[in-house]
């Protein structure tokens, strides 16, 4: 491309920002500030950090659920052999501090997790979810954020399957399970992850063979109309890029907040905190006696970490797409859709809760740290995919895949 054709592109003008846009980046600026003076500099970094994972989720349309369903319907795998760059990057930055558990002076700790019958049971049933609700965990997340009224649905029964998962969590972990188990303390930095680089490598090489075999040729990016700052602050991003910042932005959550980025457990402290006030006591429930649990339901949802990310990834991606000019919620949403985000938000919480974590708590974060149980999950919600897969025209009037409204 010449440096005219360059310049031509980048200053094409912005499309409109209008009242989102605006009130987006006000809430970043001033819940920032003010977290940072309520609640300590850390809490309000971290809210920010989840403002830089909204933008990054939204404009490289970074989504779990459609790269799984592209492979299995299709058998096009760029999508997976991503996700494997984005796992490959993280374990090598994590796992030297991890062995250590220092970073930058401050003590770190995985996500690491027994792996059973909850893990399994959990992850097939978020599987299953991420297909009907459209999403995963942070697809949820960013898609709502950025206009799509369905995800709000998904995720409001988000909430209330991850708060109903810990009326019975107790006997969920009491069921058979392999202790915590972690690649960084069996075999050490080093050697997790060389273990972890030849699974990586493995699975991409294995999508590879699946897609020449079923299409003839690999699947190739679609080039983006923007390029140089416009396509940094418009998007679409390449996925690759999205990864990177993904992975750099879990990182800096490592070292602030001494633990890797997670998404659901806020979800089932929203619904506590909800259940309150109608009148229902959680506080009786096992889940809610854990001290940091219990903790969490006395304070203001401002003082949880993950929460605070949560919002700010909503707030980011409302950004992202005001930026974009694709910020333009609807409510024609048909019913049989609508049931769909019931069923799958419903899923999609109980399973979460019960396995220890969701696409990023426990697939991302969790082999991010090492975690047998971050594999596990991933073999159990694949399979679940691919029942999700099959009952999707039940519940929709197309098969299209897309990859702005599905996470």
């Amino acid at each position: 491309m010449s440096a005219a054709s360059l310049t031509t592109d980048t200053v094409k003008p912005l499309p409109p920002f209008g009242a989102p846009g605006v009130g987006a980046l006000l809430v970043l600026i001033i819940g920032t500030l003010v977290l940072g003076y309520s609640y300590g500099p850390a809490q309000g970094a971290l809210f920010l950090i989840g403002g830089g994972l909204g933008i990054a989720l939204y404009h490289a349309a970074f989504g779990f659920t459609s790269a799984w369903r592209v492979f299995i319907v299709e058998g096009r795998g760029r999508g997976l052999r991503v996700q494997m760059i984005l796992l490959a990057l993280a374990v090598i930055l994590f796992f030297p501090p991890l062995a250590n558990g220092v970073l930058f002076g401050n003590e770190v700790k995985g996500s690491v997790s027994p792996a059973g019958i909850g893990v399994i049971v959990g992850a097939f049933m978020f599987g299953i979810g991420m297909q009907l609700g459209g999403g995963c965990a942070s697809g949820t997340l960013f898609t709502a954020g950025g206009g799509n009224a369905r995800m709000l649905v998904t995720l409001l029964f988000f909430i209330i399957g991850s708060v109903l998962a810990t009326i019975n969590f107790d006997w969920w972990t009491s069921l058979p399970a392999l202790p915590p188990i972690s690649l960084v303390q069996s075999f050490g930095a080093a050697g997790g992850i060389a273990i972890s680089l030849t699974l990586f490598l493995a699975i991409a090489g294995l999508t590879i063979l699946i897609e020449k075999r079923r299409n003839g040729a690999l699947e190739q990016a679609t080039p983006s109309p923007r390029r140089g700052f416009a396509r940094l602050l418009r998007g679409p991003w390449p996925l690759v890029l999205g990864a990177v910042a993904l992975v750099l932005l879990n990182f800096a959550t490592l070292a602030i907040a001494g633990r890797p980025w997670g998404v659901t457990s806020a979800f089932a402290l929203w619904g506590a905190k909800g259940a309150q006030i109608i009148g229902i006591d959680p506080t009786a429930w096992a889940y809610w006696q854990t001290a940091a649990n219990a903790k969490a339901l006395t304070q203001s949802v401002f003082a949880d970490i993950t929460s605070v990310m949560d919002f700010g990834i909503i707030a980011g991606a409302m950004l992202a797409a005001a930026l974009a000019g694709s910020f333009a919620p609807s409510l024609d949403i048909p019913l049989r859709s609508v049931i769909a985000a019931i069923v799958g938000g419903l899923l999609l919480g109980y399973g979460a809760r019960i396995a220890y974590g969701c696409n990023i708590g426990a697939y991302f974060s969790g082999i991010a740290s090492g975690s047998l149980h971050g594999w596990i999950w991933a073999a159990a919600a694949f399979a679940g995919n691919m029942l999700g897969v099959q009952l999707r025209p039940y519940f929709f009037f197309e098969r299209k895949i897309t990859s702005r409204t599905d996470g």
